[in-house]
């Protein structure tokens, strides 16, 4: 027994030193990852890409699709701050007018409109032309549209205009814009298309199931072509934010975690060239990390399903009392 005793501890003295230097090595590169983690989220969060987004740099021209309300307003405003020309694309004239006045009056640049409705398929022909021979530097693919309350796949009003209206306003309009647009950049081996996502594409969102598969194709249909097209030096970003002060959201007041469209843009714009997939806002980062490092999607998805089933209640409550 003494010996067998004698033999263990003897095995256990020839595992040690392996042991010590196989742990010293883990926390080495524990030390690395996280050193290189912070160094990299201060080049994206703190110093940001200076001046990458500029008409020097990229082009003369940006295009905004939804440039009428929201984040894409704000990215209108911002490109145009930074000295962009700008081509307002939005389906009411109304209010592309009532923006492009703004723009200009501010910021003195040039602007074009062109009144398009994206929830149809015959409007790129009118886009085509009425982009032709412009240097354009930035797309920005913003347009989409959500549902109008959580609410279960077969219960929604109207279903099959639901459906290709979500599918055409916020898919097509990403593929048919981006081949309207790219070939050009290719050309020019220079230019940005950022496609607005949603961090809804994060995880299966369950009532807002089609919005949130929808969403995740723009991720992912981004992701592939900067891959394709990144060697060609073209810039192709994925943006997913979580939730801003918009008509879209619903919410009404800005705070630090739901910030204003002209704090979030100003902040995604920072990211471009240096995230291919971003989420453009620190706090929503930090969010983005969260729910999908820390937290299973099943998690997350169960209790979006608790959430969005209580909201559901609610609106459909309201709407009888009304």
């Amino acid at each position: 027994m003494s010996n067998m005793l004698a033999d263990g501890l003897e095995a256990l003295r020839a595992a040690e030193a392996p042991l010590l230097v196989l742990g010293a090595l883990t926390a080495a590169w524990l030390a690395v990852r996280a050193v290189g983690c912070l160094l990299a989220g201060l080049r994206v969060w703190v110093l940001g890409n200076g001046r990458l987004v500029s008409p020097g740099s990229l082009g003369q021209w940006a295009v905004v699709t939804g440039a009428t309300d929201g984040i894409g307003k704000a990215y209108a405003e911002e490109l145009a701050r930074r000295g962009f020309n700008i081509v307002l694309i939005s389906r009411s004239q109304e209010k592309l007018d009532d923006v492009s006045k703004a723009i200009e009056s501010k910021c003195e640049v040039q602007t074009k409109t062109i009144a398009a409705d994206f929830s149809t398929r015959d409007i790129y022909p009118k886009i085509e032309e009425g982009l032709a021979g412009l240097e354009i530097g930035v797309l920005v693919n913003n347009v989409g549209v959500s549902y109008g309350y959580p609410e279960f796949f077969l219960s929604i009003p109207n279903l099959d205009s639901f459906i290709n209206t979500l599918i055409n306003v916020n898919i097509t309009s990403v593929c048919q814009m981006t081949s309207l647009v790219l070939p050009r950049m290719v050309q020019r081996k220079k230019g940005a298309i950022l496609n607005i996502s949603s961090a809804s594409a994060l995880a299966p969102i369950p009532l807002l199931t089609v919005y949130s598969a929808s969403k995740a194709f723009v991720d992912f249909f981004s992701r592939g072509l900067e891959a394709e097209y990144k060697s060609q030096g073209i810039i192709i970003q994925s943006v997913l934010p979580s939730f801003v002060a918009t008509k879209l959201s619903k919410i009404r007041r800005a705070t630090l975690d739901k910030p204003t469209p002209q704090r979030y843009v100003a902040a995604a714009l920072g990211t471009v060239g240096l995230q291919s997939q971003t989420s453009g806002y620190f706090p929503h980062a930090v969010l983005g990390w969260l729910t999908t490092v820390l937290l299973p999607a099943k998690l997350v998805t169960s209790y979006m399903m608790g959430m969005l089933v209580s909201q559901r209640a609610h609106y459909l409550k309201k709407q009888k009392q009304g």
